[in-house]
């Protein structure tokens, strides 16, 4: 009898990517198996979506670090008006910016942000690992300000230009999470501004993209996010103008696994 799943010629490509591919074939359809894996696949990344943020679990964290964090919120009230009006979940509530506006003290170098976006399910789980390694950079070095942190719901990239201006910052990072993904569901993206200000456009902005274990791993990323901000204050500027040269040069990278390597350039 023949059997009933036709092999792949390129079966064993698999082990190298997390993409749907070699999945096999039975008749006209796919595996009975592949089927599953890609409709648990489609509800993680739609439960991410949805998930809620454990704000107080993530401010407990950052506490434990001896930061003193707060929380915000966008304009958006609710999931469903986060999702259905983008434009909301880039601004802040008039009660967050009024918080805000009391705390601004003397200039520092760097505001941090870490906001749930689209997966509060990669804030979750990525950001304090990522904060944690970071913040051991900054404090070796010696030479860094940062104001307390922000914890941001029904957030967007664009909410931590606000953020960062009310803070007297000269510098933004947020951490939000990422559009999900078929694959990932819980990955974590880093964006920065120099000069945050309301109205700054995408291109002002550097990201670093695809941060868990199985992308850019939270260190690797820690190490080549601390290598742009060190330039970045060095050429007072971010965006399309400051490009990204660490690569494998950067610490932390060099000995990173082909995929993380990858992942990061």
């Amino acid at each position: 009898m023949k059997p009933a799943v036709t092999p792949q010629p390129w079966a064993g490509l698999r082990t190298l990517t997390a993409a749907r591919i070699g999945l096999g074939r039975a008749g006209a359809s796919l595996p009975t198996t592949a089927h599953l894996a890609f409709q648990q696949a489609h509800a993680e990344a739609r439960d991410a979506v949805h998930m809620p943020l454990d704000v107080g679990a993530l401010l407990a964290g950052l506490r434990a670090l001896g930061e003193a964090p707060f929380p915000v919120q966008s304009r958006a009230s609710d999931r469903a008006s986060y999702l259905q009006r983008p434009d909301l979940g880039r601004r802040l509530s008039e009660a967050s910016a009024t918080t805000l506006a009391a705390l601004r003290a003397a200039p520092a170098d760097l505001a941090f942000v870490l906001a749930d976006g689209l997966s509060a399910l990669a804030l979750q789980r990525q950001a304090l690992p990522l904060f944690t390694a970071l913040r051991e950079r900054l404090l070796a070095e010696a030479c860094w300000s940062w104001a307390p942190p922000v914890v941001a719901t029904q957030a967007r990239v664009a909410l931590g230009d606000e953020v960062g201006a009310l803070l007297n910052a000269r510098c933004v990072v947020v951490l939000i999470g990422e559009r999900p993904g078929l694959s990932a569901p819980d990955s974590l993206g880093l964006y920065f501004s120099w000069a945050p200000r309301l109205g700054l456009v995408d291109a002002q902005r550097n990201c670093i993209s695809n941060v868990r274990p199985e992308g850019l791993a939270p260190a690797a990323a820690a190490a080549k996010l601390h290598a742009l901000l060190r330039e970045a204050r060095t050429r007072q500027l971010s965006g399309v103008a400051l490009k990204d040269e660490q690569d494998d040069r950067a610490p932390g990278l060099a000995g990173a696994p082909l995929m993380q390597r990858l992942a990061a350039g």
